[in-house]
């Protein structure tokens, strides 16, 4: 059963696990359960996703039960009228606060404008040696995209050389293999934390947090960070 963490009439949002799809994708033919199909077995109704999340990203998703609804939430989204935060574990030590402003190439070449905000929670040493290093060092995040660019996060984060811990496709190949080796971990460790936007027929400002998932939590106890 999916986590239900907001409900009304026009709109619903889940706390999506990390691996689940949202829906169908010619990318990922291996998967076998959507976000889309399973919430909406669930509550029974037609339900449409009006943003995305990654596959290996956890936390908010939001979805519409009618087309006025999800078009409205679908311009909220690209016009960035939405207030997103994301968690996220780090390699190394970043700066207290940070401001990532690195334009982004679309697919198709085009380069496009690309701004996210970050401010450190936690740092963590841990007593594991990894390549010359005797130990090994962490940082947990809240970032705040202004922009939302295709795995905007993953790849700034890359480019100031602190990559998220887990992402396959723009981090570290040691890291992600080390985790895999000493903690069994493959999960990537990136959290779509918190959204405010205003709901598209009361006008009320809703603002929404999602609980982090176990295997985060678990990276979060070995590195014996809060939470």
């Amino acid at each position: 059963m999916l986590e239900i963490i907001y409900e009304d009439e026009n709109l619903i949002a889940i706390n999506k696990p990390h691996g689940l799809l949202v829906h169908q994708s010619s990318i990922a033919r291996d998967a076998t359960e959507f976000a889309l199909q399973l919430l909406r077995d669930q509550v029974g109704k037609h339900v449409s996703p009006v943003h995305r999340l990654d596959r290996k990203t956890s936390g908010i998703l939001l979805f519409a039960f009618d087309k006025q609804s999800e078009i409205a939430m679908h311009q909220q989204f690209m016009n960035a009228e939405t207030d997103k935060k994301y968690l996220a574990i780090l390699r190394g030590y970043t700066p207290d606060t940070m401001d990532i402003d690195y334009p982004l190439a679309k697919e198709n070449g085009t380069m496009q404008d690309a701004f996210t905000s970050f401010k450190t929670l936690q740092r963590a040493e841990v007593d594991v040696a990894f390549g010359k290093h005797p130990t090994s060092r962490y940082s947990l995040v809240e970032a705040t995209p202004k922009t939302g660019r295709m795995h905007q996060l993953r790849r700034h984060f890359s480019h100031i050389l602190h990559p998220i811990i887990g992402d396959r496709t723009h981090g570290c190949n040691k890291q992600n293999k080390f985790f895999k080796e000493q903690w069994d971990m493959t999960t990537m460790l990136l959290h779509a934390s918190e959204l405010s936007f205003m709901h598209p027929v009361s006008h009320k400002q809703i603002h929404l947090k999602a609980g982090l998932h176990d295997e985060f939590k678990r990276v979060m106890d070995f590195m014996k960070m809060e939470h």
